[in-house]
């Protein structure tokens, strides 16, 4: 229990989703998924924002345990940690019940793109 009452447990799994809640930090993840580790400035030129905009996001990040930075020089270099994912698909588990049942209802929907192209 932290000192006021909330348990680590619960704190840990609050920053791993508000840290995946943003598009941007989404993004980060999936380039240092496909492109490996990266410095600052090589993930800044993906972005149109500041530097220092792209830093709050990787202390996001960071603190979620979701990357770990590593000095190199002067430069810092980000790379996926992707162990805290598992603690989602944990937490999605018992949903996925549900998920099939979704799908099937899609099918008994009527498909707009027929109908659309009846009028052409």
């Amino acid at each position: 229990m932290t000192a006021i009452g909330v348990p680590e447990e619960r704190l840990r799994e609050d920053r791993l989703f508000s840290a995946l809640a943003n598009p941007t930090r989404r993004e980060v993840l999936r380039l240092l998924r496909v492109e490996g580790p990266q410095s600052v400035q090589r993930l800044a030129d993906h972005f149109d924002m500041r530097r220092p905009s792209l830093s709050e996001h990787l202390k996001v990040l960071r603190e979620a345990g979701l990357v770990s930075e590593r000095r190199k020089g002067r430069e810092r270099h980000y790379r996926l940690e992707a162990g805290p994912l598992s603690e989602v698909r944990d937490w999605l588990g018992p949903y996925e019940r549900f998920w099939p049942e979704a799908v099937e209802d899609l099918h008994g929907l009527p498909d707009h793109g027929e109908a659309g192209d009846a009028g052409a």
